[in-house]
C-alpha cells in the first residue's frame, strides 16, 4: 500500500470513529431526558437496542436484496445471527454498558467518565503484550494527549476522595471494553459491519429485555421518555457502524485513542443544550483530543531494530 493511499485509509477511518463518537457522546443527554420522563435505565437500553436492531435489521434486508443472497460468514461456518455470535457481541456490549452505569452509585458522573475513559490504556497495553499490535512512540505520545484531554475536561479524580467499590467497577467496565474491542475486530474480520452491528443490537435487546421484565420497569412512562430513547436507537445505529468500519480501518489501538473525542462532544453537547459554561479546561482539554487525532494520521516511521516499532 503507498504512503497516500494509507493516509486515505487512516482519515477515513479517523472520520468515521470520530461521527461513531459524536453519536455515541450524544446518548448521555437523551439519557437524562428519558429518566426524567420516567423511564428507568433498562427500559431506555431496551427501546434503544431495538430500534437499533429494527433499523439494522432493514438495512441488512436491503443488502441482501441488491447482491441477491443472504448474509452468512466470510468462511461460510456460520450466519451471523447465530445464537453464540449474538451472546458474544451483545452480552459483551451490555456487560459495559451495565459495568458503566452502576459505578454511577458510588462516583460522581465526572469522576466515572474519566476512569472509563482510561480503556485506550488498557487497549495499548493489552496489544503490547499480546504482540496483536506494534506500539511506538507516536502512539503512546497520542495516547498521553488523549488521556489528559480527557482528564483536563472532566476533572482529574482526586484519589483519597474516590470510593473503591466504585473505582473497582468503573476500572472493570474500562478493562472489559478493552477486551471487548479485540473481540469485536475479530468479529469483523467474518462479518460485515451491518451484520456485526446487528448481533450486538439484537444480543443486547434480549438480554435488556430481561433485565426490563425482571426490574417490571414501566416502557411508556411518558412521550418524551420514548422519544429520547428510540433517537437514542437511530444514534447507535450510525455509532456501531462507524465504530466497526473504522475499525478495519485503524485496528484497534488507533481506535480506542481517536474515539476519546466522545467526551469532548459531549461537553458541547452540555453548553448548547443545557447551557453549561466552557471553561479553560475544556478547551485546553479538546486540543489535547485533537491533537492526539491529528498526530495518527502521520505515516509510521520505518521498522528499525527496537523493542517500539510500528
Amino acid at each position: 500500500m503507498t504512503d497516500e493511499a494509507d493516509a486515505s485509509r487512516r482519515w477515513r477511518g479517523t472520520l468515521a470513529v470520530i461521527g461513531s463518537a459524536c453519536a455515541f457522546g450524544s446518548i448521555s443527554p437523551l439519557t437524562i431526558i428519558a429518566t426524567e420522563g420516567g423511564m428507568p435505565l433498562p427500559a431506555i437500553q431496551l427501546w434503544r437496542y431495538t430500534t437499533t436492531s429494527a433499523l439494522l435489521l432493514l438495512l441488512l434486508g436491503w443488502q441482501s436484496r441488491r447482491a441477491g443472497s443472504t448474509a452468512v460468514t466470510r468462511e461460510g461456518d456460520r450466519p451471523w445471527f447465530h445464537p453464540a455470535t449474538l451472546l458474544l457481541a451483545g452480552g459483551g456490549q451490555a456487560l459495559v454498558a451495565t459495568l458503566a452505569l452502576s459505578a454511577l452509585r458510588w462516583l460522581p458522573a465526572a469522576t466515572s467518565g474519566f476512569l472509563f475513559y482510561t480503556f485506550p490504556a488498557w487497549v495499548t497495553v493489552l496489544a503490547a503484550l499480546r504482540g496483536t499490535e506494534p506500539i511506538d512512540r507516536t502512539r503512546l505520545l497520542a495516547l498521553g494527549l488523549s488521556l489528559g484531554g480527557v482528564g483536563l475536561m472532566v476533572g482529574a479524580p482526586q484519589a483519597g476522595s474516590l470510593h473503591p467499590v466504585g473505582v473497582a467497577v468503573i476500572l472493570s467496565g474500562a478493562l472489559t471494553y478493552a477486551l471487548y474491542i479485540p473481540v469485536l475486530a475479530r468479529l469483523r474480520q467474518r462479518y460485515s459491519p451491518v451484520e456485526v452491528a446487528a448481533a450486538i443490537a439484537i444480543g443486547g435487546a434480549l438480554i435488556f429485555a430481561l433485565w426490563t421484565v425482571l426490574a417490571r420497569a414501566p416502557l411508556v412512562p411518558s412521550a418524551a421518555a420514548v422519544g429520547a430513547a428510540i433517537l437514542q436507537g437511530v444514534l447507535s445505529t450510525g455509532a456501531f457502524l462507524g465504530f466497526l468500519v473504522g475499525l478495519s480501518l485503524l485496528g484497534t489501538v488507533r481506535t480506542a485513542i481517536t474515539s476519546t473525542a466522545e467526551p469532548f462532544w459531549t461537553m458541547l453537547l452540555g453548553v448548547i443544550m443545557l447551557g453549561q459554561p466552557v471553561g479553560l479546561g475544556t478547551l485546553l482539554g479538546g486540543l489535547g483530543i485533537m491533537g492526539a487525532v491529528l498526530l495518527l494520521q502521520r505515516t509510521p516511521a520505518p521498522v528499525r531494530h527496537s523493542p517500539l516499532r510500528d
